[in-house]
């Protein structure tokens, strides 16, 4: 708990039997209240994992809900549990718990709302070994989407985040898509709603284990970002031209 907040991780998992503990092990427990662990129907062990390694919230998806579909499950538990700071991370071990703190602590201290932990901060991707075309994919999506949002983020791309339970309570989830562009989703949706997002630099870990985004989708999903971007623009457009008649 910081400063009287309750602060609580979830961690989306999908054959997540692997890595799962070494996840678990680096949460910061002097700051953690709360872990829940939303199994989406996974085919391994997962669950058992959980169990072993003392996770006490474990919510299963009957059936594959997607990436997207496992987060609300997430983030709707975590509020049902009273949550103040709700922090993401993927139980693949590919973003390190170890900065939950500096994390929380930037809501809590009414800094930023919403904190990203970016692997493009500090030239960690490369080194970690996120492949070069993902990388160069990042940038171009990246650099398209600040034009379209008019923010000035380092990436919109990154599985590691942290929110405050007022922004979470406050965004329309469930109007978003059940699969991976849900991320670019939430984001857009954040913006839209003027709430400051603040990043801290995440360093990144690609391994056999580790989940990703294959070829096919990867491309799938950079459509869909372009298509998320341009609506965005559009919705600040209108919005714009609504200010500007109403000032008349």
């Amino acid at each position: 708990m910081i400063k009287n907040k309750s602060v609580a991780v979830v961690l989306p998992a999908y054959n997540a039997s692997k890595t799962l503990e070494a996840t678990y092990s680096e949460i910061p427990f002097d700051v953690v209240d709360l872990v829940i662990l939303v199994d989406d129907a996974s085919n391994d062990d997962t669950q058992d994992v959980a169990r072993m390694i003392g996770i006490e919230y474990i919510v299963t998806n009957e059936v594959n809900k997607g990436y997207g579909g496992n987060q609300k499950a997430c983030y709707a538990t975590a509020l049902e549990l009273d949550a103040d700071i709700i922090i993401m991370v993927h139980s693949d071990y590919q973003y390190t718990p170890k900065l939950i703190t500096a994390m929380a602590s930037l809501i809590a201290e009414d800094l930023y709302p919403v904190v990203l932990g970016s692997r493009i901060l500090g030239n960690g991707a490369i080194r970690g070994g996120m492949p070069v075309y993902k990388y160069i994919a990042n940038r171009l999506l990246t650099a398209f989407q600040n034009i379209c949002t008019g923010a000035k983020l380092s990436e919109y791309h990154t599985g590691y985040r942290a929110f405050s339970s007022e922004v979470i309570r406050n965004l329309p989830l469930e109007q978003n898509s059940d699969n991976f562009i849900f991320d670019n989703q939430m984001l857009s949706q954040i913006l839209l709603k003027n709430y400051a997002i603040g990043e801290v630099t995440c360093p990144t870990k690609y391994f056999p284990e580790a989940s990703s985004i294959k070829l096919m989708p990867s491309i799938v999903y950079g459509l869909g970002v372009v298509r998320v971007s341009l609506l965005h623009a559009w919705k600040r457009l209108s919005s714009g031209n609504k200010t500007e008649e109403g000032s008349d």
